[in-house]
């Protein structure tokens, strides 16, 4: 089969929005066809094959292009294996003689879009490939040696001293649709979407797709990005942004949250740059330049003395700490979040983790897997780093005497408790003198608020006390051998 008219190719990836799309921008400026398709092929992703969350909400972000495109009067093409493979039989068909897309930088990826953009070629077929998930690229930024910055405030300093991001790219205003389209497979075909319940708390909580996306940057700068600097550390109000799914599928792109928050900025007379919304786009940027010149990391340190770290394998409490089990309410109550909606407030992320690598001493692997699962924004680059930086193996991570106490941590961000009771219900009526150690309320005041320390609430794991000389031990021996 062959379309009547000349036609481009937009390989859609992690870029699910037609609005600041570089790649389907310069297919309908090329004019004639403009044939969308997006290609199943998790085993190319070498060894991070998306997890339970994040395939439910592609899904959804899937759907939402489709309806996108369908108000464009075109329609998305979806296919299943090889990349390659699928693409070059897309071509003959529909008598393509280019095919664009948006880059990804993590390391599989990579290495086969190399392959991709070398073989097409050879089929006659133009291959180009475009910036749409980055301010900065990796290789556009380097320290004063030229060599890839590992420590985050230069790098971000060296970003704000280049010229601006350009402006986003509008959506096109139609897409001439073919006479006769492409085969193409049912959505639901590449069941992504998990037959259990486990993704009632997702639906209720999250909107994928463009639109949301854009719903949710305008509520947040708002009135939200105003007070972010203190708020963002509170899992107990609604003080994030919670873009970062958005973001991580593409539905919106980084040019736009850097220019509405610049037009937000501005509006409100503040030195827009130096907030510290942005500084976490910048943390988005940092994790995408260490993953492209350290792709070792997605598995191994960084710094390399820690491959002898004492880790100690505990699939029992792997579990514990998983289903939100540990006795510590703010350590629990981010898990049972977790759990429920594929999202964890940031503060109690690095609670979470810190408890697992340096509490438990179980490896930061472990807990990058489970995060990548489970988390509907899970990011090769952002889980990485936030691993890697709390484990104190990665560039500049938390020392290794850094170990967040949990009962200390919930007492100031999460004061009257209301996180906790939200997540672990069993300690609702706990007072917020004892909510984040109920273990050391008196009797009375557990018996009249219904709980039973080991019985509908678990002990305290481990002693943090204990367990933080422990670990100090541990992280002491690695520290005598690392460099200076």
């Amino acid at each position: 089969m062959s379309l009547t008219s000349p036609s481009t190719i937009v390989w859609f990836r992690q870029d699910l929005r037609v609005a600041d799309n570089p790649a389907l921008h310069a297919a309908w400026k090329r004019g004639g066809l403009v044939i969308p398709v997006f290609i199943w092929s998790p085993d190319e992703e070498g060894g991070w094959s998306p997890g339970g969350a994040s395939k439910w909400w592609l899904h959804q972000s899937l759907r939402s292009l489709e309806a996108d495109l369908a108000s464009l009067g075109s329609r998305l093409v979806i296919r299943r294996g090889a990349s390659l493979l699928e693409l070059t039989k897309l071509a003959r068909e529909t008598g393509s003689k280019a095919i664009y897309w948006n880059r990804r930088y993590e390391p599989a990826i990579i290495e086969r879009d190399k392959l991709i953009k070398a073989a097409l070629p050879t089929e006659g077929i133009e291959a180009e490939s475009f910036n749409g998930g980055l301010l900065f690229e990796p290789w556009t930024i380097a320290n004063k040696s030229a060599k890839p910055f590992q420590v985050f405030t230069p790098f971000w300093k060296t970003c704000l001293a280049q010229p601006e991001p350009t402006p986003p790219l509008p959506a096109p205003d139609s897409l001439r649709a073919a006479a006769v389209w492409p085969q193409s497979l049912p959505l639901e075909s590449l069941e992504l979407e998990p037959k259990i319940k486990w993704a009632e708390g997702m639906r209720a909580a999250w909107k994928p797709g463009a639109k949301g996306a854009t719903v949710q940057l305008r509520h947040f700068l708002k009135e939200p990005v105003l007070t972010y600097s203190n708020d963002r550390n509170r899992p107990d109000i609604q003080g994030t942004s919670r873009l970062s799914p958005h973001l991580h599928f593409g539905e919106i792109s980084p040019r736009q949250v850097w220019q509405a928050a610049k037009s937000r900025g501005e509006a409100a007379g503040q030195d827009w740059k130096r907030w510290q919304f942005l500084t976490e786009i910048g943390w988005r940027e940092f994790s995408h330049h260490l993953l492209f010149y350290f792709p070792h990391t997605t598995t191994e340190p960084l710094r390399s003395d820690f491959t002898k770290f004492p880790w100690r394998p505990n699939a029992e409490w792997l579990e514990a700490w998983q289903m939100g089990r540990t006795g510590y309410p703010l350590v629990d109550a981010g898990l049972r979040e977790l759990w429920t909606t594929g999202w964890m407030h940031n503060r109690v992320r690095m609670v979470v983790a810190s408890f697992l690598v340096k509490n438990l001493l179980i490896s930061w692997q472990d807990g990058a897997r489970w995060f990548w699962d489970t988390l509907v924004d899970a990011d090769l680059a952002n889980n990485t780093l936030g691993w890697q930086w709390t484990a104190g193996c990665g560039a500049d991570a938390a020392p290794y005497f850094r170990i967040f106490n949990p009962i200390s941590q919930g007492e100031k961000f999460d004061a009257n408790g209301d996180y906790v009771r939200r997540w672990v219900p069993e300690l609702g009526r706990v007072p917020a003198e004892w909510i984040h150690k109920p273990w050391e309320a008196p009797a009375s005041v557990l018996s009249q608020a219904g709980v039973e320390i080991g019985r509908n609430y678990p002990e305290p794991m481990v002693s943090h006390a204990i367990a933080r000389e422990v670990a100090l031990e541990a992280y002491g021996k690695i520290r005598k051998v690392t460099p200076a």
